[in-house]
């Protein structure tokens, strides 16, 4: 059984803080079922519990939701009060599952100047990249 209350997420609640210790305490990036089944013994039972937390941790910020893959991962500025870059990117390894956030300062500029330019208000952007890490090459 997993621990509800974590010193850092004070302000989630339980099945929030739940979703996120598991997410937390994975390797790979988790689908919303599988997160339930991990939590199924904490009494979570609802597909539509697991939605609603993992929806407020993403507008909180605490975490990613990986399109490509339809799976969560902990965002890497969740902790220490870090600021959001405007655009975030994961290089994900086709091979072992491994993701990697990371942020560029150049993409970010040459993608709001193109929007800028075309008038285009953008809300959000997360870049995926697919390929092969350097431990499966």
């Amino acid at each position: 059984m997993l621990q509800a209350a974590h010193s850092d997420d004070l302000k989630l609640t339980r099945n929030q803080s739940l979703v996120f210790s598991v997410l937390q305490s994975s390797e790979q990036p988790l689908s919303a079922y599988t997160i339930l089944d991990r939590l199924r013994d904490d009494g979570l039972r609802a597909p539509l519990q697991i939605y609603r937390a993992l929806d407020k941790l993403m507008e909180a910020g605490r975490i990613h939701r990986l399109e490509s893959m339809n799976a969560f991962v902990v965002c890497c500025h969740s902790k220490h009060g870090q600021i959001h870059p405007r655009i975030t990117a994961f290089e994900i390894c086709e091979a072992c599952g491994k993701v990697n956030e990371f942020h560029d300062g150049k993409i970010e500029d040459a993608l709001g100047r193109r929007a800028k330019g075309s008038g285009f208000k953008v809300r959000s952007t997360t870049i995926e990249v697919h390929g092969l890490c350097a431990d499966c090459h």
